[in-house]
């Protein structure tokens, strides 16, 4: 993990979604690694962006995935050797107010990307990112593994399985030759972090209503959740993309990146540990109905640690800790703290 073996150094790499949250420090990483990166994204409907304030020199194309020619143009312009597929629509709730565009973004911009893979011989690794909601939940009191059942409630859920079904057919299918590139999908668990600005996640909530001064409203403080830093995933991802480039197929499958059981928090938990770093934080619980939502969710990381030697870093008070840094640095100086972090927690693998 320290230095990839300079893996990355030079490779022409492709990240869809670069402007997101997990997409730009992805990108932040693979820039820091020597990577050539094309970012494929949608234009940023945000005032504050965490991708636009890391000033990143790379070629940023901004695109729908849903338009396979806007993508194969992409694709034949910049031939890229590693495709980071991380663009999706990634809200539960805003999957039950608009679940053509969930679908159609999750299901077919995976298909037209990896069609676009298909294409291209220059392409040699593959990582689909999904999520730790691909699964059929069941609200088991154990973690979820990878051969467990896919599926979901609500369009998000499901649309992810769904990517998940489209990228194992591809795989089957299209890629079982020596020659194609070799595809492996990523499920990690609630990411945290600086720089998120999304609408509907309990970070950004808290920090706009900290600003606002407002009393920040909890649809479901008891839900339990894998919590973990931004870069846990994003290390497992890049070991991913490691492997593969290597030509070891054994890689070439499903795995999931999950904190330790530590990590596994109900909503209360975290903001009662939130509290002690930010004093003015109020909070309530909503009295309204909502869509359904998973209660409980963990995930088994016993895969990744085993043959992938991938460990979680920071455990949750660290990542909270970081997490927190990073927004009181911006909200006092407007200081971006990323790379610095970067740094940290390659330090602390060491």
């Amino acid at each position: 993990m320290r230095s990839f073996d300079e893996t990355y150094r030079g490779k022409r790499i492709l990240i869809t979604g670069h402007t997101g949250f997990k997409g730009s420090w992805l990108t932040l990483w693979l820039h820091e690694l020597g990577a050539d990166i094309t970012g494929i994204a949608l234009p940023s409907n945000r005032q504050i962006n965490h991708f636009d304030l890391l000033k990143l020199p790379i070629d940023d194309r901004r695109c729908d995935i849903r338009n396979i020619e806007d993508i194969n143009q992409v694709f034949k312009e910049k031939s890229p050797e590693v495709v980071f597929h991380l663009a999706a629509q990634p809200l539960v709730r805003r999957s039950y107010k608009d679940p053509l565009e969930t679908w159609s973004t999750n299901v077919m911009g995976t298909v037209n990307i990896l069609e676009a893979c298909r294409q291209n011989e220059s392409v040699k690794a593959i990582v689909v990112v999904t999520t730790d909601k691909c699964y059929q939940n069941q609200e088991k009191t154990r973690g979820y593994h990878e051969l467990d059942s896919l599926g979901g409630h609500d369009p998000y859920s499901a649309s992810k399985a769904g990517a998940e079904l489209v990228a194992g057919s591809y795989r089957d299918a299209f890629y079982n030759t020596k020659s194609k590139p070799l595809l492996a999908t990523a499920r990690a668990g609630n990411v945290i972090g600086g720089g998120d600005w999304s609408e509907d996640r309990l970070i950004p909530d808290i920090i706009r209503a900290i600003e606002l001064n407002h009393s920040l409203e909890i649809r479901s403080p008891s839900s339990i959740r894998p919590w973990q830093h931004v870069l846990e995933s994003l290390n497992g991802y890049l070991l991913l993309g490691q492997k593969l480039l290597s030509g070891d197929k054994t890689f070439a499958e499903a795995w999931n990146f999950g904190p330790n059981l530590d990590g596994n928090r109900s909503v209360a938990e975290i903001l009662g540990k939130l509290e002690s770093t930010w004093k003015q934080l109020q909070w309530r619980a909503t009295d309204q109905p909502q869509p359904h939502e998973t209660k409980l969710l963990y995930l088994d990381n016993t895969k990744a640690k085993s043959k992938l030697d991938w460990n979680p870093v920071w455990g949750i008070d660290e990542a909270l800790l970081h997490t927190a840094s990073w927004y009181q640095a911006w909200m006092d100086a407007k200081k971006v703290i990323s790379r610095q972090q970067l740094a940290d927690f390659i330090a602390k693998s060491s």
